[in-house]
């Protein structure tokens, strides 16, 4: 407390709270919180939808590398055994075919 000057003396305000002012602060923040929790449930519920949405693509995309690689294993073995038989003449008949291609879109491209 302040020591009393030229006979004034320090006398606090007088502070008014009562008990209904109180519990209309709780109820507001009560409210306020309420509102919060509810928005955070709906936050939620969103959420669990969207990963359960992105689950379902990514089990469908598993499902789809898993066929492609077995295809593509097949394709592979189809090139191998075909390149460990003697028929090296496939080889050349390759190299003569792009280059006939080639040959053809340099003058498609040329007289055009």
């Amino acid at each position: 407390m302040r020591r009393p000057r030229d006979g004034y003396s320090y006398q606090p305000l007088p502070r008014v709270t009562t008990e209904d002012a109180l519990e209309n602060d709780n109820d507001r923040m009560a409210e306020e919180l309420s509102g919060k929790i509810s928005t955070l449930k709906h936050m939620s519920i969103q959420i669990g939808d969207e990963v359960r949405y992105q689950d379902k693509m990514l089990r469908g995309l598993d499902d789809d590398v898993d066929r492609s690689s077995g295809f593509l294993g097949k394709t592979m073995g189809r090139v191998l055994k075909l390149g460990k038989g003697n028929h090296n003449y496939y080889i050349f008949y390759l190299f003569i075919f792009s280059i006939f291609v080639f040959f053809v879109l340099y003058i498609v491209l040329k007289f055009r």
